[in-house]
């Protein structure tokens, strides 16, 4: 197929949001500021037309020098005006595919394509292929055209159940958007926001800025109104967050792969081949586990960006998580306890800066009268009985017949579950104290996810019987 170049209304959009010109903003910027606004509104609008012009001019450069061709076996992409660069990627190689429809974008008709290469020589953002600026139709044509190409099921590959071409498997609840703020990450949408409205004030001329005037911090009834406006704004605010992200959200069935769809201002339809899956993991930091809620992501091969495009069930409640995990994979079972020196060891890690204050502390009451130490320490080493026995209910193994699981952690804690093929390899590990206490910690390594899942702190002679259980007879080799 010859080399075509997408729509020419990606110029419109990339000129309007500066994507080429994004690096000559400052420059200008600094120009203007040495000189100084001496010419007051008018050399504002002066710099705003000329950035426009820049903008415009690089946006039409890079559509003209950009070409894309999708042959029977491979897909070609052309860019670039001074450094021509040509990518050329196998459609054997193609992991998933992801189409964006950003706001701008659908107001002109437009889509852009992410494909994800495993190109393996390159990383980061280089393992992914990006088209902007296509229309739905022609979109829809690429995206089943590379991921045309299926290899046939392993024997432990999930088997989804069986139903039309295209059939619902989850649909986003919008209730569930009220777990937002018991999660990290959409509490921090409003604290980026608030701070890059401050960062904006702050360039602004001193003409310009309102004037608060000096609250008077020691009024209890100001403090009171400030903490309450601050807890407002982050639980609306992440609520926000997630529903712009999540809007919507629909996981279907399609043939041989998984299609999920979001977005309230952005909509993203993700498509993950099912072979491409090795397994799911089950997330629920310390707030949703109040409310049983937690979150669920596919672990699949050769995926960049996997905690947002494998995601299943970004938010819910835990059966939901579940009950998507257990259509992917198989469960292996219940989770088996790890031996009490696994238990002591997080004790006497969670007790241990304690015990340190609380020495400190009895010093320095007999040298210098520093007697306040003794409370902190002993508070603090008393905390750390919980912390210690949450930090080992955390902890557990289990390898079932197709699919073996782990579970850690303690603020997030992490459950995942991968199919047997997933496994390249196993590596045993054992500090000196380690040894003396019996246990050691056994990473999984497999080629999607993280890379490698660890069971903590298992008993020595468990390591080779469990990944020989959780991979197959090659494993054996482990007791060497």
């Amino acid at each position: 197929m010859s080399p075509v170049r997408t729509s020419w209304r990606v110029v419109l959009v990339h000129t309007i949001t500066f994507k080429q010109a994004r690096q000559w903003v400052p420059v200008v910027l600094g120009i203007g500021a040495l000189r100084g606004f001496t010419d007051g509104p008018w050399a504002v609008v002066a710099i705003a037309a000329g950035i426009t012009v820049v903008s415009l001019a690089t946006a039409v450069l890079a559509w003209w020098r950009f070409s894309y061709a999708d042959g029977d076996t491979s897909v070609v992409v052309t860019r670039g005006l001074l450094s021509r660069s040509v990518r050329t990627v196998p459609l054997d190689r193609v992991r998933g595919v992801e189409v964006e429809a950003p706001l701008l974008h659908r107001l002109l008709g437009l889509v852009r394509v992410r494909v994800d290469a495993a190109a393996g020589a390159v990383q980061g953002a280089d393992e992914e292929l990006v088209v902007d600026g296509l229309p739905r139709a022609e979109a829809d044509r690429l995206r089943a055209h590379l991921l045309a190409r299926r290899t046939a099921p392993a024997a432990d590959a999930p088997d989804l159940p069986a139903g039309p071409v295209e059939q619902e498997l989850f649909r986003f609840d919008n209730r569930w958007l009220l777990y937002a703020p018991l999660v990290g990450s959409y509490l921090a949408v409003p604290l980026a926001a608030v701070g890059a409205l401050f960062r904006l004030a702050d360039e602004l001329p001193r003409r310009w800025r309102p004037d608060l005037g000096r609250p008077d911090l020691t009024d209890t009834a100001v403090v009171a109104v400030a903490v309450a406006a601050v807890v407002l704004v982050l639980l609306v605010g992440s609520v926000v967050g997630s529903a712009v992200v999540n809007w919507r959200f629909r996981l279907t069935r399609r043939g041989g792969s998984l299609v999920a769809v979001r977005g309230l201002l952005t909509r993203r339809h993700t498509e993950l081949e099912v072979d491409r899956i090795r397994g799911c993991a089950v997330t629920e930091g310390l707030g949703m586990r109040w409310v049983r809620a937690a979150r669920a992501t596919a672990l699949v091969t050769g995926l960049g960006d996997a905690a947002r495009r494998g995601q299943l069930l970004p938010l819910g409640p835990r059966e939901q998580a579940w009950a998507v995990t257990g259509l992917l994979v198989e469960d292996p079972g219940p989770l088996r306890p790890h031996p009490p020196a696994a238990r002591r060891r997080r004790l006497v890690r969670a007790c241990a800066p304690g015990a340190v204050l609380l020495v400190a502390g009895a010093v320095l009451t007999a040298t210098v009268g520093w007697w306040w130490l003794l409370p902190a320490g002993a508070v603090l080493a008393g905390l750390g009985v919980p912390l210690g026995l949450g930090r080992y209910a955390a902890l557990g193994h289990v390898a079932g017949a197709r699919s073996f699981s782990l579970r850690s952690g303690w603020l997030v804690r992490e459950q995942v579950v991968l199919q047997r093929r997933a496994v390249v390899g196993w590596q045993v590990q054992q500090s000196f104290f380690q040894r003396r206490q019996g246990v050691a910690t056994v990473v999984a390594a497999v080629g999607a996810g993280a890379g490698g899942y660890r069971a903590l702190d298992i008993g020595a002679a468990d390591a080779a019987p469990f990944a020989e259980a959780a991979s197959g007879p090659w494993a054996a080799t482990l007791t060497g």
